[in-house]
């Protein structure tokens, strides 16, 4: 599946998904209405012989069976800082790169990810947490202030072998991230993102080995 076709997915997952009004993290087992979310719009059938119509975002939809807890939350708020430093990474590629190849893989990122992120924050709000304040790996950020300073000063070939590296331990990250919401995780949101991340970024970092043997 391609990445574009995976934002997608997950996007119109989070529309439909249940969430949690007003739940804390440390609540875990409670009911949660089902929201429309930002994302691919969510149909409401109308009475019989009517037209459906289009949810507005943040429209309550129902009760649903669905369960939040606080690996959920920690999830999401670990996610969005890591996709964070994965835009500013991509976000230095059309400058430096001299490889096509790279280029096009920052793009995907930045397609695939930043409408995550503005899901992610959507949901954490509808269970009245902040976005993304804090991060399962220290500050949610795998790489370095340090290793982000190179990677600003890198150019072409060299540049392209940082961030290549830099990003396979990135996504890394991401898949340590999602098999633990996988492992203890309940609402289906937040597990419909963890596996798309373990199918999504374990093809790109098996992708990266590849370009990084063909520098």
């Amino acid at each position: 599946m391609g990445i574009m076709c995976r934002a997608s997915l997950v996007l119109a997952v989070i529309a439909t998904a249940a969430v949690t009004a007003g739940c804390s993290a440390s609540e875990a087992g409670t009911s949660s209405p089902l929201v429309a979310g930002t994302g691919a719009p969510v149909i409401v059938p109308g009475g019989p012989g009517d037209a459906g119509r289009t949810a507005a975002p943040g429209e309550r939809l129902g009760e649903s069976e669905a369960r939040v807890t606080a690996a959920d939350v920690r999830f999401a708020e670990g996610m969005i800082p890591h996709h964070r430093q994965a835009l500013e990474m991509a976000a230095l590629v059309p400058e430096r790169s001299s490889s096509r190849k790279v280029r096009t893989l920052a793009e995907r990122i930045a397609a695939a990810q930043r409408p995550e992120i503005e899901a992610m924050r959507s949901w954490l709000e509808s269970v009245g947490r902040t976005s993304g304040a804090h991060g399962i790996h220290g500050d949610g950020h795998p790489v370095t202030e340090e290793e982000m300073n190179r990677l600003r000063t890198a150019r072409g070939r060299a540049f392209d072998e940082l961030f290549l590296t830099l990003m396979i331990r990135h996504h890394e990250a991401a898949l340590e991230m999602a098999t633990g919401q996988l492992g203890a995780g309940a609402d289906r949101t937040m597990t419909a993102m963890a596996g798309d991340v373990v199918s999504g970024q374990g093809v790109e970092i098996s992708r990266m080995r590849e370009m990084l043997e063909e520098l």
